[in-house]
């Protein structure tokens, strides 16, 4: 008995040693690889604006947007139901640090293209990374007929560039920030007095209520107090629900701007929401697989 009391007290004691020595492995090879962040935000928008995530090389994103009447409007247009704005784009991921899109919304009957490249990883381990960065580039054309003879009306003059930069943490698995300076260029400017160059800055978060539903929210600060409007313009605020389904995201917007791409959601936004001028909507996005890859939301 003492003999098997003894073995057994042997095998645990080296037990124990693999284990220590298992772990102690273990700590060293984190420190040696490099352990990138997913999932920052679930879906290639925080709302209306850009959120750092992109479609990885083969992935095919159609995305269907709709942004309804204010609330306001009341009961006779079914407290905005009645009227409605889509934007239709399709967005695809070239590589896994550069995806492009273009897209045709009935806002303006405005048709754009972007193209959004991943800089930087947020990540620890062997390469400590503290953010994720990306750039967003686009360009919209603005197609709606001009009445006023006065208005140039070449294909130059329609167009408009937004350039910005995505900025991001993921704080905790529960937890997401962005911060998005962003400059708008218009071709054509109504007076002189409006600026051609529209600077703003965006901040964005995620909380994570669930395995499959969080809170988003998104608000622009623009630096100038009446740009490119015959109307006073605001900053754009929306709040709204991201729920996963599999297969795409499904995200419920409430928003004081009709619009939905950048140029327009952040420059020419006439409601306010202490008016009633809120709009719900809701964007729809479904995953296509159009190369032999694995489609996870971990992947972007």
């Amino acid at each position: 008995m003492k003999t098997i009391t003894s073995v057994l007290f042997i095998l645990l004691s080296l037990c124990s040693k693999a284990q220590d020595d298992l772990m102690s492995l273990l700590e060293d090879s984190s420190k040696t690889e490099t352990g990138y962040t997913t999932a920052t935000f679930k879906s290639t928008r925080i709302m209306n604006g850009h959120s750092t995530e992109r479609m990885t090389e083969g992935i095919l994103d159609f995305r269907i947007s709709h942004r309804f009447g204010t609330l306001n409007s009341g009961a006779y247009e079914f407290f905005g139901l009645d009227d409605s704005n889509i934007h239709l784009s399709l967005e695809y991921g070239i590589f896994d640090w550069l995806m492009a899109g273009i897209g045709r919304g009935s806002f303006e009957k405005t048709y754009d293209a972007f193209a959004k490249f991943s800089i930087l990883r947020q990540s620890t381990g062997a390469r400590v990374m503290p953010v994720s960065m990306s750039f967003l580039t686009s360009v919209a054309y603005k197609s709606i007929k001009i009445s006023d003879i006065s208005i140039p009306d070449d294909f130059s003059s329609r167009l408009s560039y937004t350039e910005q930069l995505l900025i991001a943490r993921k704080m905790n698995p529960w937890l997401s920030f962005q911060f998005s300076p962003t400059l708008i260029h218009y071709n054509y400017i109504l007076f002189d007095s409006d600026p051609s160059n529209l600077w703003a800055i965006g901040t964005g978060g995620r909380i994570r209520l669930s395995k499959r539903v969080s809170l988003n929210a998104e608000y622009y600060i623009l630096t100038d107090d009446n740009p490119q409007m015959l109307q006073p313009v605001y900053n754009p605020l929306s709040v709204g629900f991201d729920i996963e389904t599999g297969g795409h995201v499904f995200q419920l917007i409430f928003t004081n701007s009709v619009a939905m791409i950048e140029k327009s959601f952040i420059g020419e936004t006439t409601g306010r929401w202490v008016d009633g001028d809120i709009h719900f909507g809701f964007n729809i996005s479904r995953i296509f697989k159009l190369k032999d890859r694995e489609i996870t939301r971990s992947n972007y």
